[in-house]
């Protein structure tokens, strides 16, 4: 697949469909216009395990596995023990699969399996609290890198316009040798995926169902609404 180019002239951001619910995951399997990718939250379907593997072949589109630190965002409190149980249970579904930074070392040899398997790999950061420095970012970015990163994910908390300005700052900057996704969580969080996807984010991530349960998370209809569009 191709991506078509920005408006800023380099390749466009692409839509990343999340999946953390029955709901979704029905609605995702019945899609005639899928996004181009679709992100599985492990940690949030962790009771639903064996439904999903009769449901995934039925997906048409390119698949994201992560299964969330419970300090970033995951459900279900999960340890870094079943965590890694259920990322290698689904690693052969899976195009690319997403670790936190902070969880890279611990899941290293799932990390370098996936790379046997060809499946790329996203190195992740979320601070649902703030927005470092765009030179705190850039450091946490060559350590994504020095993971055997594919792609570097950041998601930071954007309720000022300060804030936002050091994601943008991030993203239009980045001095790292990867592909960078960045999204804004809190009351600016709708317009920074905006903006951020139109800035170079490699990325952009959208609820399926029309209202999201993340503050600043637009749905797949809004992104589309703003020009975001998929292949």
């Amino acid at each position: 697949m191709t991506a078509r180019s920005s408006a800023t002239g380099g390749p466009r951001s692409r839509i990343v469909g999340i999946i953390t619910s029955q709901v979704d995951l029905d609605r995702a399997v019945r899609m005639r216009k899928p996004p181009d990718l679709f992100e599985l939250r492990l940690d949030c379907l962790v009771r639903l395990v064996d439904q999903l593997e009769s449901k995934l072949p039925r997906l048409c589109a390119p698949l994201i596995i992560t299964a969330r630190h419970p300090q970033e965002g995951g459900a279900n409190k999960l340890s870094v023990r079943q965590r890694r149980a259920l990322l290698a249970r689904f690693l052969n579904y899976a195009d690319y699969i997403d670790v936190e930074l902070r969880s890279a070392y611990a899941l290293r040899s799932l990390l370098t399996l996936a790379k046997k398997k060809k499946v790329r790999r996203i190195i992740s950061f979320h601070n649902f609290k703030s927005t470092p420095a765009p030179r705190i970012l850039a450091a946490k970015a060559r350590a994504a890198q020095a993971h055997g990163a594919n792609f570097f994910k950041v998601a930071t908390h954007t309720d000022t316009p300060a804030e936002l300005a050091r994601l943008l700052d991030f993203i239009t900057k980045k001095d790292v040798d990867l592909p960078v996704t960045a999204m804004g969580i809190g009351k600016l969080g709708a317009i920074s995926r905006v903006l951020l996807a139109r800035g170079g984010s490699a990325l952009v991530y959208a609820s399926l169902a029309a209202t999201a349960n993340i503050e600043g998370q637009l749905s797949l209809e809004q992104l589309r609404a703003f020009g975001i569009m998929t292949t």
